[in-house]
């Protein structure tokens, strides 16, 4: 189980982000603890005033919100009740089992994860200590789960999440099906969350592979001078369509200054990938006597890893990016090592394919292999069973119905 908590100031936005994955279809409030009356015939409103009435009573602390996610391991099946033990074992742990908080299951990924609400304001008008919870309170916690709950750990090396990150659709937006805007965010909240890049090009390598692209307008723009960013969706050409969208109106706030930041920290996040990464490539080659560029992007997708090449007008490619699906990483070919660069490959590139003889009974022996497409993966999604029952604990109403990371919203 990977645990990721988030804090920040602003619940409502927390509310509303899960609240309109409920709405989409994608989510299911499945435990509400802290909470009188029926928490389904509740709105978004009545939830938010019962976490705002624990805020009021310490207006000092401005970072008052926890937006926690659980995730498990993509081989596992978990149903309703054990996700709801699991929920309510885990805030006990990290010394939030008295707050008001509510779950949700999301069912918009490949492996299964839930989300919880809370506030770290307590009744007594007091705050709960944020500082460190990620190593102090909620990394033993997640150990204890994991073994409590028979859980894959997160340590473990057979520990995989599927990528998650389902393509935006831009014909259901246009049409109406879906809002623009939620596309749009559930594609540049996932990317900018679990991939690391140190670029705006190298984010809009991963973005567009999802339908999406950031734009900062021409150069002469007062859009591009003020770093000013808009997101937009694309259709199947690389076209984009529809209206485009400011950074700042989306809840995880993906602006040209907060990715600044996040282009820093993943200069040195990466590195530990660049030698698997360097070794998946060099497996490619060392398969073929000869091989064509179309077959090492085909075999290199086979490895976990998409391949762009950028060419000029005259079709000469002059930069390559490998975006690597496994470690959430995204290289310029130059930045892997000199023999990675585009130019480099692309000498390295034949006419036609010839496998060594090695290579090709592996193929014979395993005839059914298909190719890794991480965009099918992001479409399918666990039927859930239906809702069981679990023992009640004082003030909790339920409906009927890797490592840990902590991080601070900007």
């Amino acid at each position: 189980m990977v645990a990721r908590i988030i804090t920040g100031k602003n619940i409502r936005g927390i509310l509303h982000y899960n609240e309109s994955k409920v709405q989409a279809g994608e989510a299911k409030l499945i435990l509400a603890s802290g909470f009188a009356g029926d928490i389904e015939r509740m709105g978004l409103l009545q939830k938010l005033r019962r976490f705002e009435h624990l805020q009021a009573l310490k207006p000092t602390v401005k970072t008052n919100a926890l937006h926690i996610s659980l995730n498990f391991d993509s081989s596992e099946k978990l149903d309703n009740n054990k996700i709801q033990q699991i929920a309510i074992a885990y805030m006990d742990k990290i010394g939030f089992g008295e707050q008001p908080f509510i779950v949700y299951r999301h069912d918009d990924a490949a492996h299964q994860h839930l989300h919880i609400v809370t506030t770290s304001i307590q009744k007594d008008g007091a705050s709960i200590n944020l500082h460190n919870i990620g190593n102090d309170l909620s990394e033993p916690a997640r150990k204890y789960i994991e073994k409590e709950f028979d859980l894959v750990p997160a340590t473990s090396k057979t520990f995989r999440l599927q990528p998650g990150i389902k393509p935006a659709d831009p014909e259901r937006a246009l049409y109406g099906h879906i809002p623009t805007k939620r596309a749009i965010s559930n594609v540049v909240t996932a990317v900018v969350r679990d991939y690391h890049f140190t670029s705006l090009a190298e984010l809009n390598a991963v973005l567009q592979q999802f339908n999406v692209r950031a734009e900062r307008g021409p150069a002469d723009s007062d859009m591009y001078k003020n770093k000013g960013l808009i997101y937009t969706l694309l259709d199947k050409n690389g076209q984009a369509v529809g209206i485009p969208i400011k950074a700042s109106a989306f809840y995880s706030k993906p602006t040209l200054r907060n990715l600044e930041k996040k282009f820093e920290k993943s200069i040195e996040k990466r590195k530990p990938h660049v030698v698997d990464l360097k070794q998946r490539i060099d497996k490619v080659f060392n398969n073929y006597h000869r091989i064509t560029k179309a077959t090492f992007i085909s075999a290199m997708q086979q490895q976990g890893v998409a391949v762009l090449f950028r060419t000029n007008e005259q079709g000469y490619p002059y930069g390559a990016t490998f975006i690597d699906h496994k470690n959430k990483t995204v290289f310029n070919g130059s930045d892997i090592g000199r023999e990675y660069s585009a130019k480099k490959l692309t000498e390295r590139f034949s006419t036609t394919d010839k496998a060594k003889e090695q290579h090709i009974a592996q193929r014979i022996t395993h005839p059914t292999v298909e190719p890794v497409n991480y965009l099918q993966l992001a479409l399918q999604k666990f039927q859930p069973d239906s809702l069981p029952t679990i023992p009640r604990k004082k003030k909790k109403k339920k409906t009927k119905g890797q490592t840990q990371d902590q991080e601070i919203s900007l």
